[in-house]
């Protein structure tokens, strides 16, 4: 058997979704900038995905571009606010816990005369509003801070960081690529002036992704070329990619609910499962404010990197942390800022859950984990100390 749980990584893409693509390999497949009747069919194409994912946001069409992922959307965002907003200010404000698309953006911001601010969260991985309003000066052009952390599910209370950005006639960008799909996600009721998301972390196709813009806010192009979306983002439209996401845009509307509810019993069944049969582990992360399909658990006394490996040798696909980040060794970035000790970072697997994740699945990888913690932890002299009556970091 086989059990995929590293959906944050990246997601199955739906039937419908590929159906919905076809056309445009097959038929529809001629540039959608051509002038001619094959080009507009193409463009129509384009056009209604523009819609699917503006009504997916609550916004307007014509606040939407499309872009490569959600990499790219988030630099266009950073990098096109600084870029564009120069002679106001540098100074850019960030959380410590972000997707490493923003964090080295502003680390190359940074390192070209900007000024970068980084905001650390509490130990349930919430950012500190008051650090963050704290932290604004006259220069301050730019607060970028994640909906949803890829790691701990957490979700940040961008609305209420909204509400300080606006009176303050700053801009506010938010990565809301884990979020997207997930929860509901409302431009207008975050009060969000940049937001960015991507196409396979919702089950739609890699290389497609959005950025919203909203009206009045301005963003220097960062791609040179054509003048493609409004301007933006030179380069030919990826016809196939961008009809994909619409379509997973218009199903994650549709089945939103459903999804939401099925696979947040399936994570709490996964999270008692795990913390019921092994001593010393520790959900992390605040446990009501998060995604409902990510958990993230430490396993005193191991290292994730050797649960991983031990659970795909039996099937089962599970993560220490961002994909992006996964040939470093390092304890992740996200945890230490939120207080763990490096041990107990080092022993965090994240799993990730999807609307196609099963109950046999869950059973499975919860077996496969326990058996992969039990065999660790019997190489452990730490583990063996803990046993006889010593110190340990975690309640069993």
């Amino acid at each position: 058997m086989k059990a995929y749980l590293d959906n944050n990584a990246t997601t199955r893409t739906d039937p419908e979704v590929v159906e919905a693509m076809k056309r445009y390999f097959l038929d529809t497949y001629a540039n959608a900038s051509s002038m001619h009747s094959f080009g507009q069919a193409a463009r129509k194409g384009v056009e209604e995905a523009r819609e699917r994912v503006a009504a997916l946001l609550n916004c307007t069409p014509e606040e939407i571009i499309f872009t490569s992922g959600g990499t790219e959307s988030d630099n266009q965002a950073v990098r096109g606010v600084v870029e564009k907003y120069a002679k106001k200010g540098n100074h850019i404000i960030t959380s410590a816990i972000e997707h490493p698309a923003v964090l080295e953006s502003c680390v190359h911001i940074d390192e070209r005369g900007g000024d970068v601010s980084y905001i650390s969260t509490d130990s349930e991985g919430i950012i500190k509003l008051e650090d963050l309003e704290a932290a604004i000066t006259e220069k301050t052009i730019l607060i970028t801070v994640m909906l949803a952390n890829n790691e701990s599910g957490v979700i940040q209370p961008v609305k209420e960081i909204a509400g300080i950005a606006n009176g303050k006639d700053i801009i506010l960008h938010t990565d809301a690529v884990q979020a997207i799909g997930k929860i509901p996600v409302d431009v207008q009721e975050l009060g969000v002036d940049l937001l960015s998301l991507s196409a396979h972390k919702f089950h739609g196709p890699n290389g497609a992704g959005a950025l919203f813009i909203r009206k009045g806010t301005r963003v220097a192009s960062l791609m040179h070329g054509g003048s493609h979306e409004r301007g933006i983002r030179a380069g030919t439209l990826n016809v196939p990619g961008i009809a994909g996401l619409g379509k997973a845009a218009e199903i994650a509307v549709r089945d939103l609910d459903r999804n939401r509810q099925k696979v947040s019993a399936l994570r709490d069944r996964l999270e008692k499962n795990l913390t019921s049969r092994l001593k010393y582990t520790r959900v992390n992360g605040h446990r009501e404010k998060r995604l409902p399909n990510t958990t993230n658990i430490s396993f005193e006394f191991v290292e994730g990197e050797g649960i991983m490996l031990s659970a795909d040798l039996k099937g089962v696909a599970v993560s220490t942390g961002s994909a992006c980040a996964s040939g470093k060794l390092e304890a992740s970035h996200v945890l230490l800022d939120m207080g763990l000790s490096h041990a107990l970072a080092q022993g965090a697997i994240r799993f990730s859950l999807s609307k196609d994740t099963t109950e046999k699945e869950i059973d499975y990888a919860a077996d496969v984990i326990a058996e992969a913690v039990e065999k660790l932890r019997g190489m452990s002299p730490l583990y063996e100390d803990a046993l006889k009556g010593g110190a340990c970091e975690t309640a069993g």
